[in-house]
């Protein structure tokens, strides 16, 4: 299966898949299991504190060759005690780890803790239910960080970049707006997109006064909580606790939890915990044995070897199961291989087939893994139930990413009109849509809406505000703030899924800088003031959630059925540039709307078009939004938009 001479060597290694690794307590006691085949020895260190101290015992383990693992057992039930394990590799006794299965750990994720898991589950736990969702083109996402949230102090929040910040009812600004969770509750999504919650690398859990700041983008526990969102990371309880506390307060609002995962890369290279337990297995290799780094950030997993595969699916299995987690964005998706993608979405649906997976259909550099295996966006319709980010629309819309003063069909630019249709049809097959003129692809690669999340703004690279400020240079902000809600009527208005990132219904903006993984809060924090200041802006987002919502036109789940419903009104886009104009007809997917007319004009003038005669209900106009018919209606004709703006009509 290994794409590398260096990798072969690893394919005839014993897996083993039981659930018992690497640790399993029951009535007859603690009991260890290692998966390490090449290992000449192993052993394991218990300890009685988490982070000090020597090992209080050493457990010699005994091989079972059939499956290449380690094992050892002791009579008690181990409550309260920590352990790593250790092997002997090539002569030589490698460094000391929680191996890669520990589910809780101590302070800096350095050595696992052995707690009672039943313990840890928060009042009414067994009868907390994930919100249903019939189909992913119903989810609304909303990606946010922990510290970004609650940190800054407008927020009112008092478990400030904890977990427990989003379970704080009533939480206001000064001037009292909402905000926290019952601001989520108020603008509408169905789902939170958790930047990743497992232990991470970067923070120093004993030194949290230095309010160090990190996504967390660097794994170092894959199964077990961050401590520093929790109010006591030495207490491996307490992290585990707070996670699932937040989780219930979510799904009692009505929202689902989908957690980012990074199965791609370790932080860590010669020193990770895979390497620690079973050397070379775990990541991939060139020829020469260099570690290959699709990732970027110095290695790559080898998710086509068996074992890792397994450890994947195993561990989104878990999380679904123990934490009630109820989809995963997948970083770097392209780095793994589709058929553990598959499997990984195939054994999440027996959970709960609501469950949503989906993730960056790229790599950040090249990788043994031949490129048809990998699970690129061009592959996704050789994957079952995946959805991957749109970067047509996100280019075409806003601009480019890599060229902050570029500008997109929202902004003025002329060229994209092509591309944002590619968008607005999910990459779906349409008879008017022509994909030679794609700016990033060249072929309608989804077979279904429900295979792309459509986005112009996320956590990575400028967010859409700072974008705004910077290729709209010299213009007023008013301009930028009628821009964004073009970009986001886009979004919202199209076939797929609509994903934002956190703050920005309220314009928020991170001082103009790229990649903020490590910058303070005083960048990253949202500030709540802006509520009040922006609340327009955020009134137009919220109508634009409940309109989504409210209307299944936008949320068609077949291909055929954008095919047949949406209809492109003939624009020549060299003789009136940035105007996109269609018709979602025939009661789409079962709308309570005959018609609907969506008009798209992003050039910096005004610009008319000529609608149907007859009676038309105002949805959106000149940069306001309502679905209840209180923008009054119209007879058609012709209709001049303003600059930047989203015209919606419906026709009951």
């Amino acid at each position: 299966m290994a794409q590398s001479t260096y990798d072969s060597q690893f394919i005839s290694y014993p897996t083993y898949n039981g659930d018992d690794l690497e640790l399993s307590v029951n009535n007859s006691g603690t009991h260890f299991r290692l998966w390490s085949p090449e290992a000449q020895e192993a052993r394991v260190n218990l300890y009685n504190d988490g982070h000090t101290g020597k090992p209080y015992q050493v457990v010699e383990m005994k091989k079972d060759a059939a499956n290449g693992t380690w094992t050892a057992s002791l009579p008690e039930k181990l409550y309260g005690k920590f352990y790593t394990f250790q092997i002997k590799w090539k002569g030589e006794w490698k460094n000391e780890t929680p191996g890669v299965w520990a589910k809780a750990v101590g302070v800096n994720g350095k050595r696992a803790a052995i707690i009672d898991f039943a313990k840890t589950n928060p009042e009414g736990w067994d009868a907390d239910r994930r919100p249903e969702v019939k189909n992913f083109s119903d989810v609304i996402v909303y990606e946010m960080h922990h510290r970004d949230m609650s940190m800054h102090p407008s927020s009112g929040i008092a478990n400030k970049g904890k977990f427990l910040a989003l379970t704080e009812d009533g939480t206001v600004t000064p001037l009292g707006e909402k905000t926290g969770i019952d601001h989520l509750k108020e603008l509408g999504v169905t789902h939170v997109h958790i930047l990743p919650s497992y232990d991470y690398n970067s923070v120093d859990e004993t030194n949290l006064q230095n309010n160090t700041y990190n996504w967390g983008y660097d794994p170092q526990n894959y199964n077990a909580p961050e401590g520093s969102y929790s109010t006591n990371p030495s207490d491996p309880s307490t992290r585990v606790r707070e996670m699932k506390e937040m989780v219930k307060a979510l799904h009692d609002a009505g929202i689902g939890v989908i957690m980012d995962v990074v199965y791609n890369h370790t932080a860590e290279n010669d020193g990770s915990n895979f390497e620690l337990t079973a050397p070379g297995y775990y990541h991939r290799h060139w020829d020469d044995g260099r570690y290959s780094d699709a990732s970027g950030c110095g290695n790559e997993t080898a998710s086509d070897l068996k074992q890792m595969q397994d450890y994947i699916i195993n561990s989104t299995k878990y999380w679904a199961k123990e934490y009630h987690i109820d989809g995963f964005r997948f970083d770097l998706m392209a780095i793994h291989d589709t058929e553990t993608m598959n499997k990984v979405a195939e054994e999440l649906k027996k959970i709960d087939p609501s469950i949503f997976v989906y993730g960056e259909g790229w790599t950040a550099g090249d990788s043994p893994l031949a490129v048809e295996r990998r699970a690129l966006k061009e592959n996704v319709s050789k994957m079952k139930d995946i959805a991957v980010f749109s970067d047509d629309l996100r280019d075409a819309v806003k601009g480019h990413y890599t060229n902050a003063a570029d500008r997109g069909f929202a902004t003025g630019k002329p060229g994209n009109e092509e591309t944002v249709k590619i968008g607005i049809v999910a990459a779906t097959n349409h008879p008017q849509v022509d994909y030679s003129k794609g700016q990033n692809s060249k072929f309608p690669y989804a077979d279904s809406p429900e295979m792309i999340v459509n986005y112009v703004s996320c956590h990575d690279d400028m967010c859409l505000t700072d974008k705004l400020h910077h290729s709209m240079e010299g213009e007023p902000e008013e301009n930028m703030l009628e821009a964004a809600k073009l970009a986001q009527t886009i979004v919202f208005t199209s076939q797929g899924t609509p994903f934002m990132f956190a703050g920005e219904e309220i314009f928020r903006g991170k001082k103009g800088n790229h990649n903020t993984y490590n910058m303070p809060d005083s960048v990253n924090a949202i500030d709540w003031a802006n509520k009040s200041k922006y609340r327009d802006q955020f009134d137009y987002y919220r109508e634009l959630v409940a309109l989504r919502k409210a209307h299944p036109a936008f949320r068609m789940t077949s291909a055929d059925d954008i095919a047949k419903h949406l209809v492109f009104d003939k624009i020549d886009s060299k003789k009136t540039p940035n105007l996109i104009s269609y018709s979602l007809k025939e009661n789409a997917n079962g709308d309570s709307w005959k018609e609907i007319k969506v008009v798209f004009n992003g050039a910096s003038h005004e610009q008319t078009v000529n609608i149907a005669k007859g009676k038309w209900m105002i949805v959106a106009q000149n940069g306001k939004m309502a679905h209840d018919g209180s923008l009054g209606t119209t007879n058609g004709g012709k209709i001049t938009l303003a600059p930047y703006s989203a015209l919606i009509l419906a026709k009951e």
